[in-house]
């Protein structure tokens, strides 16, 4: 059973009014906890993306605590959780959820999920239906893309050449910080959302030894796995049964919306929303449209 550790130095952290912080033991790995909102209240789990952590959410946390607690972690690898030299994958970084879960004595939750986190978000939902009543994904596309539509913007990802080449990949983020300061400017289409400080922190976090190694891995493991399960249709064989709504950004760089598409055959409770002026990272140029979403979205049947 994973020991939970409430002994945290909050000065380590970025401050955010509410919200609680401690470790949690999970497969043998300490992942960091932020928390938020009443421990009573029905629990929402928020997966950041890369090159992100927690404090991703910091837009989203004050808007929502008053109804739901809010559990954001740091996923293996970023922000303050360990960072070990395996478990980047797909597969693993789901497994990582569904113990987590375990863990906080959690069986079923609401589920939002950005970027790399909501494609394990997906996976999550596909594996353990049972364990997520609804959910919200930012800025990701789900496992059946029409290939005539993506292939066309294949492109887009040139930047996962480098960052997934070994020792290159972390190379690049620990001594090139301008390619992770740029793909975060890059990804919104109002320069003045991000804050100096916190644009910073997250460069500065990606920059870590353990966290640029981290970094590298994921998107090895996604080249090396997902995309040929993606190229070979090995998910054609799963439904996605959860109630989900994609929420995407008309201006967004990696995604543009006319690969999020929806598919009544394998994800019929599926819908696809588009926000308009917005790029890759919506939770952070429009939280109030996150926040609309989830709320409409969580009191749905």
């Amino acid at each position: 059973m994973a020991l939970i550790a409430d002994e945290v130095d909050a000065d380590e952290m970025p401050h955010l009014a509410g919200v609680r912080h401690h470790y949690v033991d999970v497969r043998g790995v300490r992942l960091h906890l932020a928390e938020a909102g009443d421990a009573d209240a029905e629990p929402v789990l928020l997966l950041h993306g890369f090159p992100q952590h927690w404090y991703a959410w910091r837009r989203i946390i004050p808007r929502l605590a008053g109804e739901y607690r809010l559990i954001c972690p740091d996923l293996r690898g970023f922000g303050w959780s360990e960072a070990p030299a395996k478990g980047y994958d797909t597969d693993s970084r789901v497994d990582d959820v569904l113990a987590l879960l375990d863990a906080l004595g959690l069986d079923r939750v609401r589920l939002i999920g950005h970027d790399w986190g909501a494609w394990a978000g997906f996976h999550a939902c596909l594996r353990a239906p049972e364990r997520f009543s609804h959910y919200l994904a930012l800025n990701m596309m789900h496992p059946w893309p029409l290939h005539r539509r993506l292939m066309p913007q294949a492109w887009r990802f040139w930047y996962t050449a480098l960052l997934e080449q070994p020792l290159l990949g972390r190379w690049v983020l620990r001594r090139r910080p301008g390619l992770t300061r740029y793909l975060l400017r890059k990804g919104v289409v109002d320069q003045a959302v991000w804050e100096p400080d916190v644009l910073a922190g997250f460069v500065a976090s990606s920059r870590e030894p353990g966290r640029a190694r981290a970094g590298e891995a994921l998107h090895r493991g996604f080249a090396l796995r997902d995309i040929s399960r993606l190229v070979l249709g090995r998910y054609k064989g799963l439904r996605l049964r959860t109630p989900t709504v994609v929420l995407g950004g008309d201006a967004d760089f990696m995604l543009p919306p006319g690969v999020l598409t929806e598919d009544p055959a394998h994800a019929p409770r599926l819908r696809v929303e588009v926000v308009d002026g917005c790029g890759h990272y919506v939770h952070e140029e429009h939280p109030e449209a996150v926040v609309s979403a989830a709320r409409t979205l969580f009191t749905s049947r």
